[in-house]
């Protein structure tokens, strides 16, 4: 896949020095600032690097113009993609009310336990939300200062890469909230309409900042033309709408092992995904066959028997073919993109990669 493994260890390095270059700027602030680092370098180190890696396919899908943005721009720009994703689980969690994150603990239950073991007074889940919520603002900020970095100097491509940017994280911040609204609202949600809204979250929460907004994002900062621009987002919109509904059959069915999230987390946190709106339409009148979803303290035995129901309901199955046929669509416009056969095929890769996880 082009210079996929040279492309993440180039991000890891960035990720690496910007951070060591963060704990120097708030050493000033006093040890307890110190936290803010720890919690950094354990939710960038480890994980896949999608966004950064199709970031940089992004930017290598066009030729930018002599004396413009090189590749050490778009590293840049691809670091400030994976802290924006990283805030982006901070938040997550603190609302889906996790208590883990790839194993470890979420941001939130980690400040918990650092209010526990300081001795602090007050409420230490507040203490932890609140400090959380101010880690995932500083992260957020680390990945508003890694992109503009990353164009500055750039001119129309750099606008243009930030306008893309500016788009990512408006949909990903109202796709969040529509998320937690379907969590309450299904009770006065007509059944028939419950499909089409789950995939509107899947489509503005997770799909396009995944896998179409890193593909051009990367590409706009290269000046790529719309040709190439309308091409990655008929390739990176379905294929992150499958990435993300591989993502809710996980959260049901996944080992814990390999996620590093509890089975049946989603079932606990009430997601109201495409898997369950499509057990639901099937079920009718036995819907109360689900009861139990959002309760926090559903038991192992329940979420075992709700997966069985909704295997069986061939609510499971279904999804499955979504992934499919969204996966299909994706290949589809692949053919037509204006790019060399590297980036192609680098392309081709990706759809594979992020289909057929198991994590």
């Amino acid at each position: 896949m082009l210079n996929a493994e040279k492309w993440v260890l180039a991000t890891n390095d960035r990720i690496a020095s910007f951070i060591a270059d963060a704990e120097k700027s708030l050493s000033h602030m006093g040890d307890e600032a110190e936290v803010f680092i720890e919690q950094t370098r354990t939710f960038l180190t480890g994980g896949k690097r999608f966004r950064a890696i199709c970031t940089l396919v992004g930017f290598a899908s066009a030729t930018a113009p002599e004396g413009g943005p090189d590749e050490t721009n778009a590293i840049d720009v691809a670091v400030g993609l994976e802290f924006f994703h990283a805030a982006a689980l901070v938040h997550d969690d603190i609302m889906d009310r996790s208590d883990t994150r790839r194993g470890k603990p979420s941001a939130h239950r980690a400040f918990d336990g650092l209010h526990l073991r300081s001795g602090y007074a007050g409420d230490a889940d507040r203490f932890g939300v609140s400090s959380a919520l101010l880690f995932g603002d500083l992260l957020l900020a680390f990945s508003d200062e890694l992109v503009t970095a990353g164009i500055a100097g750039q001119g129309p491509s750099g606008r243009r890469a930030r306008l893309e940017f500016n788009n990512m994280r408006r949909d990903v911040t109202v796709g969040q909230y529509l998320d937690i609204v379907e969590e309450v609202a299904w009770p006065v949600v007509e059944r028939d309409a419950a499909l089409d809204r789950a995939i509107r979250v899947v489509t503005y929460k997770s799909a396009k900042y995944s896998i179409e907004a890193p593909l051009r994002i990367g590409a706009a900062l290269a000046g790529a033309d719309a040709e190439v621009l309308d091409g990655l987002s008929r390739f990176g919109l379905p294929l992150g709408i499958a990435f993300q509904l591989r993502d809710d059959l996980l959260g049901v069915f996944g080992d814990e092992a390999q996620t590093g999230k509890p089975v049946g987390d989603d079932l606990r946190e009430g997601k109201r995904t495409a898997l369950i709106a499509i057990a639901e339409t099937r079920l009718g009148d036995a819907t109360t066959s689900l009861a139990g979803l959002g309760d926090d303290h559903l038991s192992p035995v329940r979420v075992a028997e709700i997966q069985t129901l909704l295997r069986n309901v061939g609510a499971e199955e279904a999804v499955e073919r979504m992934i499919a046929d969204h996966l299909e669509q994706a290949h589809a416009a692949l053919v037509s993109i204006p790019v060399t056969e590297s980036v192609r095929t680098a392309l081709g890769d990706i759809a594979q990669i992020v289909t057929a996880r198991s994590a």
